[in-house]
């Protein structure tokens, strides 16, 4: 019975830790009550253990409370882990092995992409991209993918002038307007492309893997030669991504969008 009593206090810190983690900076008390439906004690309560453990930093000033230093370490220890380019190494394989194309995973960082996972389909064309090679974020299908999940603040963070927008021999948008509308295009359609923007010939479409609070986690991609396949059939392959991708952010613990 005593084991049974602490699952509740268990849950609820979960759920405080996890609000925090979704908000854009420090929340105040009550706010957090309201919003996970717990007495204002409740809260005051975990969150006093929460800071005292190094989970959440107090902002007295702001009457405000916000992720500690342990989080941090916690989602460093994530990284070390590589539980990403774990789980999704034999999601991808899979996917190369239906597609008979070549497929990766990768995440953003800042304004590019980092490949974690690549999977070559035997007798395609040879690809600039491999394990640990970074490439500018919008001229990649995947990189469009969790840009186009990104808030529009975030974006103009990461892109606050033209300069940001990195050309590849004139290729790709070139302004925040047309990056704008590529992304724009994403949302429509539901899933990413890019075409010849990384190299002459060869496509790509992703979708974003998106972890429990919603936000893009990471993308899968698949890439081919461009006249392997009429641009009506992009849909089709874009289905099989999303399949991959979906199970990918139910492993770790995310949501399908």
């Amino acid at each position: 019975m005593a084991t049974a009593a602490k699952v509740p206090a268990a849950e609820s810190t979960l759920r405080v830790l996890t609000h925090l983690a979704a908000q854009r900076g420090p929340t105040r008390a009550a706010a957090l009550a309201s919003a996970l439906g717990l007495p204002r004690s409740t809260v005051y309560q975990l969150l006093d253990v929460l800071v005292a453990q190094g989970f959440v930093v107090h902002l007295p000033e702001e009457h405000r409370y916000g992720l500690g230093i342990a989080a941090f370490e916690l989602s460093s220890g994530f990284s070390r882990q590589q539980p990403l380019s774990r789980l999704g190494r034999a999601l991808v394989a899979a996917l190369v092995d239906r597609l008979g194309e070549s497929a990766h995973l990768v995440v953003l960082h800042g304004r590019d992409v980092i490949y974690l996972v690549e999977e070559r389909a035997p007798h395609r064309p040879s690809l600039v991209s491999d394990v640990g090679v970074r490439l500018p974020a919008h001229l990649t299908a995947s990189g469009r993918a969790m840009l186009a999940a990104l808030p529009a603040a975030q974006l103009r963070a990461l892109y606050p002038n033209q300069s940001a927008l990195e050309q590849r021999d004139g290729r790709g948008p070139r302004t925040r307007l047309e990056l704008r509308g590529v992304l724009d295009r994403v949302r429509t359609d539901g899933y990413a492309t890019e075409n010849g923007e990384i190299t002459p010939g060869i496509a790509s479409v992703a979708l974003a893997v998106h972890d429990h609070a919603g936000w893009p986690a990471a993308a899968i991609a698949v890439t081919f030669a461009h006249d392997r396949y009429a641009e009506a059939d992009w849909p089709a392959l874009a289905e099989s991504v999303a399949a991959t991708a979906v199970e990918l952010s139910r492993r770790i613990g995310g949501r399908p969008h």
